[in-house]
């Protein structure tokens, strides 16, 4: 009966070995294509423009149970070895909370709080769980051997569990170090519910990787750690990559896919270390303990007394630890295609990832050695505690300095119900009457924001909430969680509040794009498309005496083909994100947009006109406040750390705003954040020019702000064959709006780029400029237009061309929601304007 005992933890027949690492092989795989392609989903409908599917990661949850759970089951019940059977279990219960912890990504990420409590709570439900089916188990299992100790029941004499929670926390420990020096905080309460998260997790780690799971790779007597470190190591890897796949929103979780398994070999050295020198187990007849009693009445007294925990406290610390970091420090909408083209959000995680990975094979590897010595025994207890207060002295010190300190996360954005009476306004030909209508559109504005405001900021200011006042939308943005936006929507004064999402900071700025292409020697095939140097040749008109707007990445004020034409004096730049008082541009996108509006050197539809610039997405993602903080200073330009409300003069407003962007639901903006700005912009006279939008060629895809509102100049884009590119939004917009209005060059442009250099992009940012370029040669040419919007639409409409439709045979519901008005002709409108 004893060599039974001693060999029933053995491997079990060569048959039953081979199905377990193909079931291993195939869980890994699995989850791993499972976890990427759901990512891949969904960043290809955020790009695509189209909803958010809800169902997909319930629906990819239930096909990883069926996937794994079925191959898992067997291999649970089947073999005769007990090893075998313990790894089926430990990926059947894996697989299964995996499962469960996939439905919680049914919320929106943009309600990130609410997801973590919901994580916490499941996770600490599903590990409840697991411990009392363990417990039930080891209250059914066969009695143990007479005179022996119970499998998994640390020996007399053998090290305390502390010193071996202590090491599996300065390993948690060492795994986040990453992701502080990489990472940054969201809000208090973000961060908060992430810590409880990842504890939870860790709990549940715990409780599928207990001492009763080691006990079956101990085979034999003595132990052995070998079996023990790769047998179980490997199991348990398996068991951590399942439950790493379930935690954080779509995105968060790729990272601990390579950082978590490499975590249970080190758990199983840990595990190892305190059973490799324990004390022999003596036998009954060596001893004067009373006769072996049935197990119903002595084991479960004996094994509750002996293993408090039951072994679980290094997995979760090692692992909570270790899934705190990317749930804290990173926000999964971040992890996204639309920061991946500089060294981003994206690139920084994969950096962590790595460093993660690295730092958690070392530290498997440190302890492996460590028991590998023939005399191993695990350290001191004070050379435990010194390790462990060593890495978390080291975390602390790398967050305050090396790191992003403090709290960043999301704001809200306050609409108040009121919004300014713009009606009788005074009216005029030109840029005078231009003046006076923004004159007035901005006085209304103030008084409107000054008085409806008064006591929600004064409530503000009481409970310390920082914030910012908006007058072009009646609006605030304000610091605060959920418990302040549900405040904020019970207020009588308030419409609605929605979330400002903040990027958070980087460890190290973007570097800054350039171009390789050669500067042009002619006008490029766009500005001859649109008859834009026939307008300088055979009409005289460049664009002097007109001023266009751009709110973009910024613009290189210092590139040879826009430094000229910057305006100059104290009121013609603006950024609110890094605070420049010249025009930059890290990303390029502004200076190429800018330079097809206004550059020299033929690649500008109007090179004489001049432009101001503000900086309104400097990495490829903006929020409803940082897009008004453009839209405000576009129409009344203050000086640098000037108020906007009392600093602002309308008569230094552009005359047309180019703008090459769009505000998503994944930013904080639904259908109608800007509705009242361009509402107010055109009341004011100036005439607001938008890109329609790069998800096509689904149809109803112009829908971000401000592209879809009636009143905006709405653009498309062709390619040198006049032909509508496949990426230009189509309509129809919201309430059946006809959109794009018209068309314009936009695959293939050559335009400027930060740096001197020349680059070819594509998208309808690249058409938009030119239309605001052809506007300014209108009302350059004729300045009794400027300010006189409707005129100008339905000059630009009536002298446009034909262009050829995409060949899908779906129109939209009309060619005029595909291809608008048609293409802009610069030469016809100008002359129209001239006539």
């Amino acid at each position: 009966m004893r060599a039974d005992y001693s060999t029933s933890g053995g491997g079990g027949s060569p048959w039953a070995i081979f199905a377990a690492v193909l079931v291993g092989c195939w869980a890994v795989a699995a989850t791993v294509l499972l976890q990427g392609g759901g990512w891949a989903v969904d960043q290809v409908l955020l790009l695509g423009g189209l909803d958010r599917l809800v169902p997909l990661w319930p629906g990819l949850g239930l096909l990883t149970v069926l996937l794994i759970g079925t191959v898992a089951l067997p291999l649970a019940l089947v073999p005769r070895s007990p090893m075998i059977r313990e790894a089926g279990r430990a990926w059947l219960a894996g697989t299964l909370a995996l499962g469960v912890l996939e439905m919680l990504r049914a919320f929106p990420p943009v309600h990130h709080e609410v997801y973590l409590a919901a994580l916490a709570a499941t996770a600490a439900l599903l590990a409840l769980i697991a411990t009392r089916l363990t417990h039930a188990a080891r209250w059914s299992r066969p009695p143990e051997p007479p005179g022996g100790e119970p499998r998994g029941v640390a020996a007399a004499g053998e090290p305390r569990p502390g010193v071996v929670t202590l090491l599996a926390m300065a390993a948690g420990l060492a795994l986040l170090l990453p992701w502080v020096w990489i990472g940054a905080l969201g809000g208090l309460l973000e961060t908060v519910l992430a810590g409880l998260a990842a504890a939870a997790v860790g709990v549940l780690a715990g409780a599928l990787l207990d001492a009763r799971f080691w006990s079956h790779f101990e085979a034999g007597e003595p132990p052995r750690p070998a079996r023990l470190v790769l047998l179980g190591g490997l199991v348990a890897g398996v068991v951590l990559l399942l439950i790493g796949a379930g935690v954080g929103q779509s995105g968060a979780q790729l990272p601990l896919l390579a950082t978590l398994p490499p975590a249970g070999f080190a758990l199983a050295a840990l595990h190892a270390l305190t059973r490799r020198h324990a004390p022999d187990r003596p036998h009954a007849q060596d001893t004067h303990q009373a006769p072996h009693r049935p197990h119903t009445q002595d084991h479960p007294v004996q094994n509750r007394r002996r293993t408090p925990g039951g072994g679980r406290a290094p997995a979760a610390w090692l692992v909570g630890l270790g899934v705190f970091g990317p749930l804290a420090f990173t926000d999964p909408e971040e992890i996204s295609l639309l920061l991946v083209t500089s060294r981003d959000v994206p690139f920084w995680v994969a950096v962590a990832a790595g460093a993660g990975l690295v730092v958690a094979v070392l530290v498997a590897i440190a302890y492996g050695l460590w028991l590998a010595r023939p005399s191993a025994r695990p350290p001191r207890r004070a050379v435990a505690v010194a390790t462990s207060v060593a890495l978390l002295v080291s975390v602390g010190t790398v967050a305050v300095t090396a790191g992003q300190p403090g709290l960043h996360g999301e704001r809200l954005f306050v609409v108040l119900r009121e919004q300014a009476d713009l009606g009788g306004l005074p009216d005029g030909p030109g840029k005078a009457g231009r003046d006076a209508r923004a004159g007035q559109v901005y006085q209304r504005l103030v008084a409107t924001a000054e008085r409806t405001q008064v006591d929600l900021r004064r409530e503000l200011r009481r409970l310390r909430l920082g914030h910012t006042p908006y007058y072009l939308v009646n609006a605030i943005e304000v610091d605060g969680g959920p418990a302040v936006r549900a405040w904020l929507s019970s207020r009588p004064e308030v419409d609605r509040v929605l979330v400002n999402q903040r990027l958070r900071p980087l460890p190290a700025p973007p570097g800054t794009a350039g171009g390789s292409a050669p500067a042009p020697t002619g006008p490029p095939w766009n500005i001859s498309l649109i008859g834009a140097d026939r307008v300088w040749s055979e009409l005289a008109v460049t664009g002097a005496g007109v001023t266009v707007g751009s709110s973009d990445s910024g613009v290189d004020g210092g590139h040879p083909a826009l430094a000229e034409g910057f305006r100059g004096g104290d009121d013609s730049w603006f950024d609110p994100w890094n605070g420049t008082r010249t025009p930059t541009d890290r990303s390029g996108h502004g200076t190429h947009t800018a330079g097809s509006a206004v550059g020299r050197g033929g690649i500008g539809v109007a090179p004489a006109a001049d432009w101001v610039g503000c900086v309104n997405l400097d990495r490829n993602l903006g929020n409803p406040a940082a897009y008004l903080d453009c839209l405000q200073f576009m129409l009344a330009p203050f000086p640098p750390g000037g108020d906007p409300f009392t600093d602002g003069r309308p008569a230094r407003a552009p005359e047309i705003l180019t703008n090459s962007w769009g505000c998503p639901p994944i930013e904080g903006c639904d259908p109608r954040a800007l509705r009242p700005a361009v509402d107010a912009l055109e009341a004011a006279g100036i005439l607001v020019v938008a890109a329609a939008g790069n998800t096509g060629p689904f149809c109803g895809s112009v829908q971000d702000p401000p592209a879809p509102y009636p009143d905006v100049l709405t653009v498309g884009a062709v390619d040198q064959r006049r032909r509508v590119t496949a990426f230009s939004s189509r309509g129809p917009a919201t309430a059946g709006v006809a959109k794009p209005d018209l068309m314009a060059p936009g695959a293939d442009v050559l335009s400027a780029m930060p740096g001197g250099g020349y680059a070819a992009l594509d998208g309808t940012s690249m058409a938009t400029p030119q239309v605001a370029g052809v506007v300014a040669l209108m009302w350059s040419a004729n300045p009794d237009l400027v300010g006189d919007l409707d005129q100008t639409r339905q000059i630009l409409r009536s002298t446009a061309t034909p262009v050829q439709a995409d060949q899908r045979g779906d129109n939209c519901g009309g060619e005029r929601n595909v291809v608008g008005a048609g293409l802009v002709d610069a030469y016809a409108a100008v002359k129209a304007t001239l006539d």
